[in-house]
């Protein structure tokens, strides 16, 4: 996931103005809070996270698929 830096804001702020934030991330995908002045939270729009989950169970999927069919021998005699 790629936050934009540019959509920063500092935790005193978000305690006060929390539909500030809100908009942030309605209009940008995400927000990215501020804590000493270091970037501490990123929040984020709740269908772009179910959209990276997929993406990454997707590569899980196909990782396990690509490693499974290049050693299916080796399993098949472990499976004897």
């Amino acid at each position: 996931m790629k936050v934009d830096l540019n959509n920063l804001i500092s935790i005193t702020e978000a305690n006060q103005n929390f539909s500030k934030v809100a908009r942030m991330v309605d209009e940008n995908g995400a927000a990215v809070i501020l804590k000493n002045n270091a970037p501490r939270y990123v929040i984020i729009d709740y269908t772009r996270l179910q959209e990276e989950t997929i993406a990454d169970n997707l590569t899980v999927e196909e990782a396990a698929t690509k490693y499974l069919t290049k050693y299916a021998k080796a399993f098949e005699e472990l499976a004897k």
